[in-house]
């Protein structure tokens, strides 16, 4: 089991920035691949990020590119995500997730752990 724990989410305006972080604990970290999902109301969750094991490879959603930041601390168990420019199309629960299973990063069945959620919102 892994337990997932995400912090950092909170009102921002336009144009600002947030960090999130997500904090693992349980089986050994650096075996997992994570990644950054977000769903806002009404809406299916979506990917954003993701980051292999070893953080050599990231990939990241197109409505987010240049402008998000996957990065992963494999001492600290963490992974965070840094977010700036932010839209108020961005506002929507962030789910840290995390999985040992190679393939397409942004599918959402792949992660086999997934953590409760911290609320991002944007206003304009």
């Amino acid at each position: 089991q892994v337990q997932l724990v995400e912090s950092g989410g909170g009102l921002v305006q336009a144009g600002d920035s947030l960090r999130l972080s997500c904090a693992a604990s349980g089986r050994t970290f650096s075996n997992y691949h994570m990644g950054w999902f977000r769903q806002a109301p009404g809406n299916e969750r979506e990917f954003a990020a993701s980051i292999s094991w070893s953080g050599g490879m990231t990939y990241y959603a197109d409505s987010v590119k240049g402008r998000f930041t996957i990065s992963r601390d494999n001492a600290k168990n963490t992974v965070s995500l840094q977010m700036n420019s932010l839209k108020p199309e961005d506002s929507a629960v962030y789910y840290c997730a995390a999985t040992r299973i190679d393939g397409t990063p942004s599918r959402l069945d792949l992660y086999e752990y997934w953590g409760l959620g911290t609320q991002v919102t944007v206003s304009s």
